[in-house]
């Protein structure tokens, strides 16, 4: 027989990271059901899914928050973007930190396992540099916002809502207090272009953006790093060309604006995808290509170790290296002068595999659960799955058991697709080989 201790340490890192969201899940939801974080009574369905949404940092709501929940429900709501968009582990070592507390090995790989890195060492170092950069830029963005929003909005209010679309922009959650999110504000630069730097900074990762600090030249930086910043730059133009181009006549979205708001609408909208949430056109009006479009977006994501989700950008670009170097007959892929490793391909094929099958699942599911037209449907869990937060607007009318199937899907994609298999099928490494033999495909 095990005893609890032994089963404690059995625990792997992944079971506790997943664990620590579940927990954050169960917690938001107890508190958004009291009567005080509530203007309007809610069910326990609705609160489970905003606090699902919170803590995976996706922004779907069944309920505007600016209006229903209290000040009390905000800042409940505030607290689980912040947490869910760093991860509890983090927050935990940096408290024994400060506290003075030994951090052992275990703490250190969980930390390890929820930064994406390679090996445990320097973690503390590292969560101490991710709490600082996070706070510095969260409070920037705070400061901007205020210069903008407090002669518009008075003292009180103008800094209030500068700190919750802050955090909610950084953590890529998209949540906002205004009833139509940033729809108003669609000719904004201002607000456009602070909350924008916010999640696409905040997509790129806590270890991509301390390289580019600390290494100054792009000769230096990681090919990792490297991928990160190019991609991101090229993806977000050819996403701001394409939906300048298919909105650019739709009466409903972008059609009666100026040029130059044009360019800025397509702009924010070309980038949102990336898992922030926000909205500065209706995404309900949008052309069918452009829905179509986005749900790519979504799919794709940001970047490893950050506040986004997806199957990370990084996973993207070597699929397609991998196939063009098929085509070419290289026998490795390789980027800026660094070859890819086989398990590398591996990985993002399995990620890319398990990510199309959950998503296809899950629009089959929802398919027999609601009464509402396809399209929107597999919007709704793209969107769930990438923890983008953006709709086009069913996500109110879904029924109980459709809710409970996004928070799923919510859950799931904050967590990773991967790291679902691996919770409940054991890892082994053979020690043979099968012989090969002829397999004829495509």
């Amino acid at each position: 027989m095990f005893t609890k201790q032994s089963r404690h340490r059995q625990l792997s890192p992944l079971t506790v990271i997943a664990g620590s969201f579940l927990l954050l899940i169960i917690i938001g939801t107890f508190l958004l059901k009291l009567p005080i974080a509530t203007e309007v009574p809610i069910s326990w369905v609705d609160a489970l899914f905003v606090a699902t949404s919170g803590t995976t940092v996706t922004g779907l709501s069944v309920f505007d928050p600016g209006s229903t929940l209290t000040l009390f429900g905000e800042i409940v709501l505030l607290v689980l973007i912040q947490c869910g968009g760093l991860g509890l582990m983090i927050f935990a070592v940096a408290l024994l930190a400060l506290l003075r507390r030994k951090i052992g090995l275990k703490n250190r790989i969980y930390v390890q396992e929820s930064l994406g890195q390679s090996t445990a060492g320097g973690m503390v170092k590292l969560v101490i540099w991710v709490l600082i950069f996070v706070f510095a830029f969260e409070g920037a963005a705070v400061i901007l916002l205020s210069l903008h929003w407090i002669p518009e909005y008075g003292w009180n209010k103008g800094f209030y809502y500068s700190v919750f679309h802050a955090i909610s922009a950084f953590n890529n959650a998209g949540f906002s207090l205004f009833p139509d999110n940033l729809v108003q504000f669609a000719g904004d630069p201002v607000v456009n272009i602070i909350l924008s730097m916010m999640f696409i900074i905040g997509g790129l990762g806590f270890v991509v953006v301390m390289e580019i600090f600390q290494k100054k030249t792009f000769r230096e930086w990681s090919l990792h790093t490297k991928m990160m910043v190019v991609g991101t730059i090229i993806l977000n133009i050819v996403a701001t060309i394409t939906l300048f181009i298919l909105e650019y006549n739709n009466p409903d979205t972008i059609g009666n604006f100026s040029i130059y708001d044009k360019v800025l609408a397509s702009y924010f909208q070309g980038v949102t995808p990336r898992t922030a949430g926000f909205n500065t056109i209706a995404t309900g009006e949008m052309e069918d290509s452009s829905l179509l479009f986005t749900m790519i977006l979504m799919f794709i994501g940001g970047g490893t170790a950050s506040t986004a989700s997806g199957i990370k950008l990084t996973t993207f670009i070597v699929i397609v290296l991998a196939s063009i170097s098929f085509v070419k007959g290289i026998q490795e892929p390789h980027l800026f002068g660094r070859s890819i490793r086989t398990e590398v391909l591996i990985r993002s094929l399995a990620i890319t595999t398990v990510s199309m099958f959950i998503i296809f699942f899950f629009i089959f599911l929802l398919t027999l659960t609601e009464d509402i037209a396809v399209l929107p449907l597999a919007f709704e869990v793209v969107s769930s799955f990438g923890t983008v937060g953006l709709s086009t607007g069913i996500t109110a009318d879904l029924s109980s058991i459709g809710k409970v199937i996004i928070c799923i899907v919510m859950f799931i994609g904050r967590i990773g697709p991967l790291t679902l298999f691996f919770l409940f099928l054991k890892q082994k490494r053979e020690t043979f080989k099968f012989p090969y033999d002829q397999v004829h495909t495509g």
